[in-house]
């Protein structure tokens, strides 16, 4: 690894080191679990519904417009994005996107799926376990199906939101590697949304810094340096269910802006 940093998705974890390849990539887990961590000057989320609010108020400008939809990434995201559009007073739906893990090792992301059938392929795992492309495919077709069923269960009958020439504010409680976000924007480049804004609650600066090259705009509350894990910025954050997403959707009820109409 020659020293350079490295990161790596882990057991829902984006873990960063420099200087310690003796380590491998799973040993890393539980070096880290014993390590004293410093929050430096970042202040923690006590939860997705915290961290949604504080989001909003970076998202001012696009308050009250009949042009902005918020799209968030389940599970996690639906609860940032729920408390996000209630505040800006925008309309909220779902972006279906599937991590493809290695496997074996499946919370090592190579990889994810989004609706229209786009792959986003992180190279650097897949060059760095020999991964083949038979492989890959097979591992993403697997996610694909889970990936459609999810999208009926979300939505019940109702067709995704019309999205095109709108804003898009693409909402998650996290970003990691990337690799996630970066499938759901391609997705979304299908759909001829007039702009799309990365909008979430933490993320790595460099991170952010290459999803510009494929969104408009990144906004994030924070960007600690090291990362770490998405988890480790909040103080609770539990796993959600899909009852949940059901339910904040049905509750995401808006007042709307003058002229505004629906779609989807």
């Amino acid at each position: 690894m020659g020293g350079r940093p490295v990161r790596a998705d882990l057991r829902g974890r984006h873990l960063s080191w420099a200087g310690r390849p003796a380590l491998g990539l799973l040993g890393l887990v539980g070096h880290l679990e014993g390590e004293d961590l410093s929050m430096g000057n970042w202040e923690r989320f006590r939860d997705r519904s915290d961290a949604g609010r504080r989001l909003a108020a970076k998202l001012g400008a696009y308050a009250e417009r009949a042009d902005v939809i918020v799209l968030a990434l389940p599970r996690g995201g639906v609860a940032v994005g729920y408390e996000a559009a209630r505040a800006l007073h925008a309309p909220l739906d779902v972006l279906v996107v599937r991590k493809v893990g290695v496997p074996g090792h499946e919370e090592l992301a190579m990889g994810a799926v989004a609706s229209g059938r786009v792959l986003v392929v992180n190279e650097e795992v897949t060059q760095a376990l020999g991964i083949s492309e038979a492989v890959l495919r097979r591992a993403a077709a697997a996610e694909r199906k889970e990936l459609e069923r999810r999208e009926r269960t979300y939505r019940g009958e109702r067709s995704p939101s019309d999205v095109r020439e709108r804003t898009v504010l693409l909402v998650d409680d996290g970003i990691a590697t990337g690799s996630t976000m970066r499938a759901a924007i391609r997705a979304l480049r299908a759909l001829h949304p007039a702009r799309i804004v990365v909008a979430v609650p933490t993320a790595p600066p460099d991170v952010c810094d290459s999803l510009r090259a494929d969104a408009d705009e990144v906004v994030a509350v924070q960007t600690p340096e090291p990362f770490i894990a998405i988890g480790l910025w909040y103080h609770e954050f539990p796993q959600l269910s899909d009852d949940d997403v059901r339910r904040m959707l049905r509750d995401s009820v808006v007042a709307r802006p003058a002229g505004a109409e629906d779609s989807g």
